[in-house]
């Protein structure tokens, strides 16, 4: 069963939707997304015993407000988590996992999360292969001050998920998707407790690609890191790396 829920953090209200019941599963979209790209994610999700809320972003779908910043998404993230029951697992796809991240650097929000799921993302990409992305897209002309200010935060953004003492998956996608194999790399360099699962099938969206394996992939993991369900199907026969 799903519930339409609003969150007013002052400048924005932000239009969300909370699914299921059990420990809490906080689904971030991509940009140009909007929340209802995760409901079969969260109907499956449901089935694994977990509770999953997702928001629009700002600027996007019923939300208000403009998305020109990082910082402005980290801080409606920063919102969400203290909105929510702890512990709260973040589930990112692209904009949304960086945004995760960038609002994971307040002690405050870490303290309530217990783990970080980054769908077909990573902090550093490089920039011009991600604008050669959004430019076949069409994409590009859209956030323009996002895009630069997100392309403009991958050292710190780096830095800040080295630092992450929480588990971290990282869903990588498979055709069309910008990421590459020493982009994961990098990232498991500078932090130890990333695993890496690999969706071949889909492509850098994956919630819109395969949201059903998806939805086996993170409950599995879920279960895997002791968050509190109990996983019917497993890790969707992907090995974690």
């Amino acid at each position: 069963m799903s519930s339409e829920i609003s969150l007013d953090l002052g400048e924005v209200i932000l239009r969300g939707t909370a699914t299921g019941a059990g420990p809490t599963v906080l689904l971030l979209h991509a940009g140009g997304e909007r929340r209802a790209v995760w409901v079969p994610v969260a109907a499956a999700l449901a089935g694994h015993g977990f509770r999953s809320v997702a928001f629009d972003l700002r600027g996007h779908g019923d939300s208000s407000g403009r998305a020109t910043t990082l910082r402005e998404l980290a801080d409606d993230v920063a919102g969400m988590v203290a909105s929510q029951p702890v512990p709260v697992v973040l589930v990112g796809a692209s904009v949304g996992g960086l945004a995760a991240i960038a609002a994971l650097a307040d002690p405050a929000v870490a303290a309530r999360a217990s783990g970080l799921v980054l769908v077909d993302v990573v902090p550093d990409l490089e920039p011009g292969r991600v604008r050669s992305w959004l430019d076949f897209h069409g994409l590009a002309g859209r956030y323009t001050r996002l895009v630069d200010d997100v392309l403009g935060s991958g050292p710190a953004l780096l830095a800040t998920a080295g630092a992450l003492d929480l588990p971290v998956l990282v869903v990588h996608g498979g055709q069309g998707s910008p990421l590459r194999d020493a982009d994961v790399g990098r990232l498991r360099a500078a932090n130890r407790r990333v695993a890496v699962v690999r969706v071949p099938a889909a492509g850098h969206l994956v919630a819109r690609d395969a949201p059903e394996q998806l939805a086996d992939l993170v409950s599995g993991w879920l279960c895997g890191i002791g968050h509190g369900a109990v996983s019917t199907s497993g890790a969707g026969g992907q090995d974690l790396r």
